[in-house]
Parts: C-alpha cells; structure tokens; sequence
C-alpha cells in the first residue's frame, strides 16, 4: 500500500486506533474478556507507534517523547519500589515485561498521555499557563477513569485498595513540567490523530467503568 501523503497515513492510524478500542470494549464485556485483558500490551505498542509514525517529523516530538518516557518511567520506579509520589501500590502481569517492578509500556503510555492532552490544549488557548492546566487536567481526568478499574484488569494495585489522594498529587507533580516542556519547546502537532487516540482512551475506560460490576464478574 503507497501513502500519497501525511493525510493518508493519519486517516489510516485513526481507522486503526478505533477499529482496536471499539473491539476491545466489546470483547472485554461481551466475548473472551481474559484474551482481549491480555493483548492490553499489543494496543498500547500499537498506539505508541502509530503516534510515532503520523508524528516524528514535527519540531520537538521526538524530544517530548523521550523526556515522558524516561520521566514516567523513573517516577513509576520510584512509586513501586519505595512508594514515593503515588502511594504503596505494584503492578500486575497484564502490561507485559517489567524494568524493576514497572512495565516498558508504562512508559510509553506516559509519552501517548503527556503528548495527547497537550496537543488539545495547545489548539484551545495561545497561553501557556492555560495549556498546562487544561492538560493536566486532562492527564488527571483519564487517570481518575482508570484507577476503579486497574486492580480489576491486572494492571496495577494500590496496598490500601484504592488509589490515595497522594497518587493525583504525585501525578500532577510528575505531569507538570512534562506540560510544561511540550509548550516550551514549542511542539506543533497539527494532526488530528492526537485528539482521537485521547478520546478513545478516555470513552474505553469510561465504558469500562459504567460497566464496572459486570466487568469484576466476567475476570
């Protein structure tokens, strides 16, 4: 297949993001809810990559996403192994292979986080004080969808049950100059695959939550 241009390979990630997350709700409530679980790996590599490929070539991304990356990725560390920032929790099996108790994945899904909401709020406000509120509030958004449903998936677990009010502090301690540095750097990311890789996340989790009974009774 021959791509004429950077709109053909967007309009192909988009088809490819909705065509994963639509099946993944449908197969976690009503197919084999175990098998969709574990291929949770092989949908964020996917996206991981496919924010790669539509967005390498704008000034700063690549920067961006080396700096979430590496900065989630030793915050999570820190958060598993002496439970600074987050809380007391650890991580399941379903996010794959594992760097000192935290998944390779999680950071990826770091850079996908940081890039996604900031490219929404850059398109919303030209200030940057309100770009990095709106993106932070973004990050915190999604991640509140997701805590209810994290220990149910296997991906991680907080020792008191629940994600504590320290887990939102540290994210917004960890999101901020992540925030900060995408505008600094003045990354322009005019692609629309940003915008929808962010609501598929942020529908699939809400989905997942509103079903939460239904889901702690198929896994």
């Amino acid at each position: 297949m021959k791509f004429r241009g950077p709109i053909d390979i967007q309009i192909i990630a988009i088809t490819i993001i909705w065509l994963f997350h639509v099946s993944g709700i449908i197969g976690i409530l009503y197919g084999n809810s175990q098998w969709f679980v574990e291929a949770t790996p092989i949908n964020l590599s996917i996206n991981f990559f496919l924010l790669v490929l539509v967005c390498w070539e704008t000034l700063g991304f690549i920067k961006i996403t080396v700096l979430s990356f590496t900065v989630g990725i030793l915050a999570e560390m820190l958060g598993v192994n002496f439970g600074y920032l987050f809380g007391s929790y650890q991580y399941g099996e379903a996010l794959g292979w594992k760097l000192n108790g935290v998944p390779i994945l999680i950071g990826a899904n770091w850079s996908i986080l940081t890039i996604c909401s900031a490219a929404i709020a850059a398109q919303l406000y030209d200030q940057l004080v309100p770009r990095i509120i709106i993106g932070l509030s973004l990050m915190l958004l999604l991640d509140f969808m997701i805590e209810p449903i994290a220990p149910i998936l296997d991906f991680w677990e907080f020792e008191s049950g629940k994600a504590p009010m320290q887990n939102y502090f540290g994210w917004f301690l960890v999101a901020f100059p992540l925030q900060f540095f995408y505008h600094f750097w003045k990354v322009d990311i005019k692609h629309w695959f940003t915008h929808h890789l962010f609501l598929l996340q942020l529908l699939f989790f809400m989905i997942l939550l509103l079903k939460i009974n239904t889901l702690q009774n198929l896994l």
